[in-house]
């Protein structure tokens, strides 16, 4: 996936794992060399509606922890299924991460072929809208590999090009229900400097 936005010289935001940063920290380092943004997922992929406060903040500071050790200290938190609870937003608060969200849902974990999440996605484009992609294989994935989200990449940013949006890394959107993101900004007569859209890994 970083070879193909590299590809299209777009940006992303990547909202990663801390049991995969510590596994694979060279991929880490490889998407902040590449311009992209590096947030907070969990240190496990766990449903927050299962766990409790103090859990969630255990798997906090791990992942935080995890992320330290790559020199990296996010400010944005996409939460497992994007579920979060009060417990969540209490543990976010104290450590001052914005709860972030997804607008369009590409579901490629099902591993919908790329013309037809490009269909549904580019009905929803528009400024701010982050778009939910995946780079990894996780609970629940109907896959075996994640080709299909390579392969819509370059068309998805070519539609909102098209569009006058330009796909760069994600604008925080504080969500008190929530969840990963690459925005884009839109050129128009009024604005000239492009406005954020999300496109979201």
């Amino acid at each position: 996936m970083l070879d193909e936005l590299e590809r299209c010289r777009a940006r992303g935001t990547f909202f990663v794992l801390g049991e995969r940063v510590e596994a694979t920290p060279a991929v880490v380092r490889a998407a902040v060399d590449g311009g992209h943004e590096v947030q907070l997922h969990g240190y496990r992929h766990l449903r927050h509606s299962q766990l409790t406060e103090e859990e969630i903040e255990l798997d906090t500071r791990d992942a935080l922890d995890a992320l330290a050790q790559v020199g990296l200290r996010p400010t944005r938190w996409r939460t497992p299924w994007g579920i979060t609870t009060p417990a969540s937003e209490r543990v976010a608060a104290r450590h001052a991460l914005a709860l972030v969200h997804w607008t369009i849902d590409t579901h490629d974990w099902r591993g919908d072929p790329a013309l037809a999440m490009l269909v549904r996605a580019r009905r929803q484009l528009a400024p701010g809208a982050p778009v939910l992609m995946h780079d990894g294989l996780g609970p629940g994935a109907m896959r075996s590999g994640c080709r299909n989200t390579v392969e819509l990449l370059a068309p998805l940013i070519a539609a909102a090009r098209a569009r006058g949006l330009a796909p760069a890394a994600a604008v925080p959107r504080t969500s008190a229900s929530s969840a990963q993101s690459a925005s884009a900004r839109s050129s128009s007569p009024e604005h000239g400097a492009p406005q954020p859209l999300g496109v979201a890994q």
